[in-house]
């Protein structure tokens, strides 16, 4: 008998059914948002956390470690380019971003009302690093 594999978004369904997380609605709702923000983004997990790939190239991960906060982390996946010298990779115009590295940043949050009050820049910032990175 020949199991299918489960596509990614069933992957990212699966592993929320069963995330015991303090922040799991809210981590939840981060993911609507991002869904929401551009059709190409596609679902899976990576690093035990839900993770998206645009055309093919990992760009945001959850990161569902620390207390009372989790982190959505920006990067530019295993084949990078090569970072601007001494340059961020994007112009981050909401200031949601906290930079990590040149081609690599963060968002945190804290609680729902976090989430509710960063959901429209989070989604033009999205936007951004799709278009620039």
């Amino acid at each position: 008998m020949v199991t299918k594999k489960k596509s990614g978004q069933e992957e990212v369904q699966a592993f929320m059914q069963v995330l015991d997380h303090p922040l799991k609605q809210e981590i939840q709702r981060v993911r609507e948002i991002i869904q929401d923000t551009h059709p190409e983004l596609n679902e899976q997990i990576k690093w035990n956390a839900p993770s998206y790939c645009f055309r093919r190239e990992d760009c945001l991960t959850f990161n569902l470690h620390g207390k009372g906060f989790f982190r959505l982390i920006f990067h530019c996946g295993a084949n990078s380019k090569e970072p601007k010298s001494m340059r961020l990779l994007v112009k981050d115009k909401t200031g949601l971003l906290e930079w990590l590295a040149d081609d690599r940043a963060m968002v945190k949050f804290y609680d729902m009302n976090d989430v509710e009050a960063k959901g429209e820049k989070l989604g033009d910032v999205i936007q951004t690093w799709l278009q620039e990175s």
